[in-house]
C-alpha cells in the first residue's frame, strides 16, 4: 500500500468513521462568516476560533511548513449513551461531554501522525484546537457536509461526531468534497428550544443554550426556563437530525445524568476533578453551581427549596441572584420567607431578581 492507503487503513482500524485529505489554503468564506458573526453580535463574544479568525482559518499561520491536513471524524455514539428521562434533582450533560470522547480521536490521529513521521514527514495533531476551524477542514476533505444546524454531518453517523486533523508537510493526494447536503430537511431549525438557529446554517449564539451553559456572567432571565435540566451543552438540534437517528437509536446505555444537588454542595476541587473536561471561563466552578441552581429551579420539586436557599447568603451575587430566581420558580411559603430576607440585598442585580420572584413575574 502507498502512504495514503496506509493512513486510511490506520484510521479505519483506530475506529474513525471518516478520513480525508485537503489542501491548507485559507478558508476565506469561513473567515468572512466568523467576522460577520463577530461584527453583528451573533457570536455573543464566543472565544476559541472566534477570537482570531485569521489564524483559525489559515493553518499555515501557525504551521508555515504545512502542506496538507489529514482530517478524521470519531463517532461518540452509541458509546456516550443517553441521559434518559428527567428526574427531579438531576441534571443533564450533552452526550459529547458525558466523558472525554475526544480521547479516542486524539489517539487515532496520533497513530496517523506517527505513521507520517515514520516516513520522514512532519506531523502535528490538532484536536479541539483554536488554531483550526475543524468543521471547515472536514468539509473540504470530503469527510462530511455542513448541515443546516451548523454542525458537520458524516454519512452513517450524522452530527454525532468529533473532528480533528493532522497537519503535515506530506504532499498527499487530496480528497473530493462530498456531493451531499441536507436537501429540503430543516428538522434541526424548529428543534432549537430558543430559536438560536435563525436561518439554515446561521446560529445566533446570543440565544444558544449550549453557549450560555459555559459563558461567564448571569444567564439571561428569558433563557433560564428553556435551560430545563441542562447542566452543560444541548443536544436538541442533533436529536432531531435524521442522518443521526441510526446511532441515536443504539445509544441505549443510560449516561450523562448527574445529581444537581451534589454539584451544588461539592467543593471546587471535587467539581474540577469530576468535570475537568468541561470548558468554563477561568476554570471557575461557580458557573457549574449557577447552572445547577437553574436546573433545581426548573425541577418543580419544592423539597429542594432548602438546598437552593443555602445559596441565598452566598458571597457571590451571581449565585445569590440565580438562587433567588430558582426560589421564585419553586414557590411556596419557605421560598417566600427566604426571598423576603433577600429584599434588601445590596447588589442591584440580586435585588431585581428578588423583586421579580416575589411578584411572580419571572421570565
Amino acid at each position: 500500500m502507498n502512504l495514503l492507503e496506509r493512513i486510511r487503513a490506520e484510521a479505519a482500524a483506530s475506529g474513525l468513521v471518516g478520513v480525508g485529505v485537503c489542501a491548507v489554503d485559507a478558508f476565506t468564506e469561513v473567515r468572512d462568516a466568523i467576522r460577520s458573526a463577530n461584527a453583528s453580535g451573533r457570536s455573543a463574544s464566543l472565544t476559541f476560533t472566534y477570537t482570531d479568525p485569521d489564524r483559525a482559518t489559515d493553518v499555515t499561520a501557525s504551521f508555515p511548513w504545512a502542506r496538507r491536513l489529514v482530517v478524521g471524524a470519531h463517532a461518540y455514539l452509541p458509546t456516550a449513551g443517553s441521559p434518559g428521562p428527567a428526574r427531579a434533582g438531576t441534571a443533564r450533560i450533552a452526550r459529547f461531554a458525558e466523558a472525554d470522547h475526544y480521547q479516542p480521536l486524539r489517539a487515532a490521529l496520533g497513530r496517523v501522525a506517527g505513521l507520517l513521521e515514520s516516513e520522514g514527514h512532519r506531523a502535528e495533531v490538532l484536536v479541539d484546537d483554536n488554531r483550526l476551524v475543524d468543521r471547515a477542514a472536514t468539509v473540504r476533505a470530503g469527510v462530511g457536509w455542513w448541515g443546516k444546524s451548523t454542525m458537520v454531518l458524516v454519512p452513517g453517523a450524522g452530527p454525532w461526531v468529533l473532528l480533528g486533523s493532522v497537519v503535515t508537510d506530506a504532499l498527499l493526494a487530496t480528497s473530493e468534497p462530498m456531493r451531499r447536503g441536507c436537501g429540503t430537511c430543516t428538522a434541526c431549525l424548529p428543534a432549537c428550544p430558543t430559536g438560536a438557529l435563525v436561518a439554515p446554517g446561521v446560529l445566533d449564539a446570543r440565544r444558544c443554550l449550549a453557549r450560555w451553559a459555559q459563558a461567564p456572567g448571569w444567564v439571561p432571565r428569558e433563557l433560564r426556563r428553556a435551560m430545563g435540566d441542562r447542566l452543560y451543552g444541548c443536544d436538541d438540534c442533533l436529536d432531531a437530525c435524521p442522518p443521526g437517528t441510526q446511532l441515536l437509536g443504539r445509544a441505549d446505555r443510560q449516561a450523562g445524568r448527574v445529581d444537581a444537588v451534589e454539584v451544588l454542595l461539592s467543593d471546587d476541587r471535587r467539581l474540577r476533578d469530576v468535570f475537568g473536561r468541561f470548558y468554563f471561563p477561568r476554570n471557575d466552578a461557580r458557573y457549574l453551581r449557577r447552572n445547577a441552581l437553574i436546573v433545581l429551579g426548573n425541577s418543580g420539586d419544592r423539597s429542594l427549596v432548602g438546598v437552593v436557599a443555602g445559596f441565598a447568603a452566598d458571597p457571590d451575587p451571581m449565585l445569590r441572584g440565580h438562587a433567588a430566581w430558582a426560589l421564585g420558580r419553586l414557590g411556596g411559603d419557605e421560598a417566600a420567607r427566604v426571598l423576603a430576607v433577600l429584599e434588601d440585598d445590596p447588589d442591584p442585580g440580586v435585588a431585581a431578581e428578588v423583586a421579580l420572584a416575589l411578584a411572580g413575574t419571572l421570565g
